[in-house]
């Protein structure tokens, strides 16, 4: 019988620092699902949270050279409907003892399954995250907001002070623009100077064959582009698509005679805002959260923001990536966006960044995508956007009112 644990984020230990590695790695065709979405070919059926979660198991057990009988872990994460955890396991042909059903970022699954890995309740975790927000006509905010579950009505933001109703929030959107919209004020960025930050992102996407978004642009495309709120255009804002991950976590002592190199979990953290959400966002762009969860990653893992080499931040935004760069310390507060502008998220500069192509041209897969980008790089196998001699990278899943870290090593064979 699997035991179901509730999601609740282990303590940044140092006991779990390195104790788990990713050794398997398998992703849906994104690409190649919102072309079809977008023109479907006769006899076109869209994708269900199923067969993407199976597609992306089979990929990533493939990858790791591993068999369904090494799998004694799973975790099942769905936006908007799936499996309940015996009937993914049932798809899947794996037969837990292990299992976590709840949770769709990576933030929360990722360091609960390494610390049950470092506590012996499982060797070996399939974790499978799959999101149909395309199929089902999901509606990000705005008059037409449902707030339902129910695919049949849209999939709407729920009416809560979260998003600030009252004032007319009624998604995320409005929250980058108003945090913008200090930032401009308070440090002299122009929206095309933030448009820099989209740019060097679309680049790296230009050379991953699997993202949405591949197509360059240029500053005056930019700002030809329409406002979602304004000062923030179209391009500054994420996809909406489908897809899945899967990432399977071994028992490091278990990973290194594998095919493929493993990728040690070094660390991680997390902060929250308790009070003032409208201060501590705007004004402090979640700054206090960043560098408590920062440090707390860290200090777990023994490293500082010198060792890393590669970065991927929640871009649900574009100016909120800039609030993560800034706000971890690997640029002063308000230099952020001269900081790409420089080139220094590019390959060859201080701290590449989204290299997969991020929120904004990648694929949304609210983290986990980020995720199976760092695994790539840490391995070597990026391609054209490979950092080089990459040892030690970061990510982090920061939402309106959160910031959860997650540091990472190339581990050894």
């Amino acid at each position: 019988m699997a035991e179901y644990t509730p999601l609740v984020m282990p303590p940044s230990a140092r006991e779990f620092s390195r104790k788990a590695s990713i050794v398997g790695l398998g992703e849906s065709d994104y690409q190649a699902d919102y072309r079809a979405q977008r023109k479907p070919p006769e006899g076109y059926e869209p994708p269900t949270t199923e067969g993407l979660a199976t597609l992306a198991f089979e990929r990533a057990l493939a990858d790791s050279g591993l068999t369904r009988g090494d799998i004694d872990g799973l975790t099942g994460s769905f936006t908007y409907g799936g499996p309940p955890p015996a009937e993914l396991a049932s798809l899947l042909g794996v037969k837990p003892r292990w299992n976590i059903s709840n949770g769709n970022i990576m933030a929360g699954p990722l360091p609960v399954v390494c610390a049950a890995i470092a506590e012996g309740k499982a060797d070996c975790v399939a974790m499978i995250y799959a999101v149909n927000s395309r199929t089902a006509g999901r509606v990000f905010g705005g008059a037409t907001h449902s707030g339902s579950n129910d695919p049949g009505e849209g999939y709407g933001t729920p009416p809560s002070y979260y998003y600030y109703h009252p004032w007319g929030w009624s998604s995320q959107a409005a929250h980058w623009a108003m945090i913008f919209a200090h930032y401009s004020m308070k440090y002299g960025v122009r929206e095309e100077d933030l448009g820099a930050v989209s740019q060097q992102v679309r680049n790296h996407a230009s050379r991953n064959p699997n993202a949405v978004m591949q197509t360059p642009f240029t500053i005056e495309e930019y700002m030809a582009s329409r406002y979602i709120v304004r000062p923030l255009h179209l391009l500054d804002i994420c996809l909406v698509n489908d897809g899945a991950v899967c990432l399977i976590v071994r028992r490091a002592d278990m990973a290194r005679d594998m095919a493929k190199v493993p990728v040690d979990v070094t660390g991680w953290g997390e902060a929250k805002i308790k009070s003032s959400k409208l201060d501590v966002m705007v004004r402090q762009q979640l700054r206090p959260q960043l560098e408590e969860a920062g440090g707390q990653a860290f200090a777990m893992a023994g490293m500082s923001q010198a060792d890393i080499g590669h970065f991927e931040g929640y871009d649900a935004g574009s100016i909120h990536l800039i609030n993560q760069i800034e706000g971890y310390g690997f640029a002063r507060q308000g230099e952020g966006v001269a900081f790409c502008q420089a080139g220094e998220m590019d390959l060859t500069g201080r701290l590449p960044s989204n290299t997969e192509g991020g929120n904004l041209s990648g694929s949304y897969m609210h983290g986990w995508s980020q995720v199976a980008e760092t695994v790539r790089q840490l391995r070597g196998e990026a391609g054209t956007r490979q950092v080089a001699g990459l040892q030690y990278a970061m990510t982090s899943l920061a939402q309106t009112d959160q910031a959860h870290p997650i540091l990472y090593a190339r581990g050894e064979k």
